[in-house]
């Protein structure tokens, strides 16, 4: 825990690697009067630094991003600090499915997940009334047309602005995002798919699986591209199955393993772990 009067602040940047940055970096952190509490780094095959760190100071956020700004420019650093533990405003996409939904939920009201979901938005009208048990702002907006994907999309941008939304949750939206939208919020979009990737891409996984007769099924949380289902890889889980599960067997439990990987993911995300190197990640967990 942070001393009194001292706020714990995490830092992560990405720059290109070269002599001197974790050496200028510290320098930073004691100009800014902290304490490192927990510093990982990496340096990957594209030549690029990343590194996370959890400061304590007891300067102001506006004084310290003083300090880093000067550094940040002289490495060419793209750099972010936050409060450690603050609650991230996340919009949730949803169809029918209600267990990723309903697993995020209670780990946000339990403490389990740093985030805040502002709200629900589906295409079906089935999660209502699980978004209501939580006390969750729930909205339903049919999708038959591409003028009504059009709309819900717009949507979903009215909520980013109104809302200050910084994550957007896909828990099992069976809907295809624009490239347009993509490309807006790259980076910012978490989808769970129902396999392990890169196998059995696009719809009915379980059933491709179950034809098969794999002998591990899984889940893949990773970030929405135009490309589906090919976006940078964040976490994905498996279970080992035997030729005596059903299809219908698979799917039970394979949403167990698409829930622990979302919120794992999500969880992740919102305490800054995951930074994106071309199409992989780099997780700090």
């Amino acid at each position: 825990m942070p001393m009194p009067n001292q706020e714990h602040w995490v830092l992560t940047f990405v720059c290109p690697d070269k002599p001197g940055i974790v050496h200028a970096i510290s320098g930073a952190v004691v100009q800014a009067q902290g304490n490192i509490t927990e510093s990982k780094q990496f340096t990957s095959e594209s030549n690029h630094f990343f590194m996370r760190l959890q400061i304590e100071s007891s300067i102001s956020k506006s004084e310290f991003e003083t300090v880093i700004q000067e550094i940040a420019e002289a490495y060419q650093m793209e750099w972010q600090l936050d409060v450690v533990g603050r609650r991230m405003k996340t919009l949730v996409l949803a169809s029918k499915a209600a267990h990723c939904l309903n697993d995020m939920l209670f780990r946000q009201l339990s403490g389990q997940l740093p985030i805040e979901v502002e709200a629900v938005l589906a295409n079906h009208p089935d999660l209502k009334s699980l978004a209501e048990f939580y006390k969750t702002p729930f909205e339903h907006h049919s999708i038959e047309s591409a003028n009504d994907k059009h709309n819900f999309e717009k949507r979903i941008e009215e909520l980013i602005e109104q809302k200050e939304i910084e994550l957007i949750v896909l828990a099992r939206y069976m809907q295809i995002l624009s490239p347009e939208f993509c490309a807006r919020h790259a980076g910012k979009i978490i989808n769970i798919h129902h396999s392990f990737l890169p196998g059995f891409k696009g719809a009915n996984p379980y059933a491709q699986a179950h034809q098969r007769g794999v002998k591990l099924i899984g889940a893949t949380a990773h970030f929405v591209t135009e490309d589906l289902d090919e976006g940078p890889i964040i976490e994905q889980n498996v279970d080992r199955v035997t030729h005596e599960e059903s299809k219908q067997k698979l799917v039970r439990i394979g949403q167990d393993i698409e829930s622990r990987t979302l919120a794992q993911a999500v969880s992740w995300f919102a305490e800054h772990r995951v930074l994106v190197d071309g199409s992989r990640t780099i997780v700090f967990s």
